[in-house]
């Protein structure tokens, strides 16, 4: 059996800026879900969110934990309880990421020093994540509200916090939103292909993974 090891969140939180892109993984079951972070890891990018809405999700990290080790960095997505953020670091999360802004899940995640990033969308809840001593979070769902340029204009009364947007990012404008102060980009649909990965093709979420580090890559080096 293959275990990882355990990370602080300020360990957890440099190397999400390393990599820059939290690959957001949803799937039916155990199978698709590993297929799916294999495939993602073999185009260069060694993080994978596994998400609340897989079907015994504590279980599913658990093994993709096992499988990988210290090779991926396993976090938990869609957590929305305190009760869900045990289960999920019982279950070997190195982090935890949520859609909206949890009081409850922060703590959970404090009392085990684990990192916990909030889903924020407006000033007042950024405000709130702050008070709560958080610096990293999630912008979501950011593309539905003028993706980069909302970003931008987020990150002028706020320029010390660190913004993960998701929701409508992809290749095609990952560079707009590294320009607009990103510190990493949370991808779903837009990079794990659940088809492709259903239908045996895991080739085209590698050659989407690598589109996307490059894509990252070029962004940064021209900022």
């Amino acid at each position: 059996m293959t275990t990882a090891t355990q990370l602080t969140p300020s360990e957890v939180q440099n190397k999400i800026a390393e990599i820059g892109i939290v690959p957001v993984v949803r799937a039916p079951n155990f199978q698709e879900a590993a297929a799916a972070v294999e495939a993602i890891y073999a185009g260069g990018i060694p993080v994978a969110e596994i998400t609340m809405t897989i079907p015994n999700a504590p279980a599913v990290i658990r093994q993709v934990v096992q499988k990988f080790g210290d090779q991926i960095l396993v976090g938990a997505g869609t957590v929305l309880t305190a009760a869900q953020a045990e289960e999920c670091l019982d279950a070997g999360a190195q982090f935890l990421v949520s859609p909206g802004l949890s009081i409850p899940v922060l703590g959970a995640a404090k009392a085990r020093n684990k990192l916990a990033i909030p889903g924020t969308l407006t000033p007042t809840e950024l405000m709130t994540a702050l008070a709560e001593g958080v610096r990293l979070v999630k912008v979501f769902p950011c593309g539905n509200l003028g993706g980069a340029k909302y970003l931008k204009s987020l990150k002028g009364p706020f320029p010390d916090v660190l913004m993960i947007p998701t929701g409508g990012v992809n290749a095609g404008n990952a560079a707009e939103f590294i320009a607009a102060g990103a510190f990493a980009l949370g991808i779903g649909s837009d990079l794990v292909d659940n088809r492709a990965i259903r239908e045996g093709n895991p080739q085209k979420v590698t050659a989407a993974a690598r589109e996307l580090v490059e894509a990252v890559k070029k962004a940064r080096a021209g900022k």
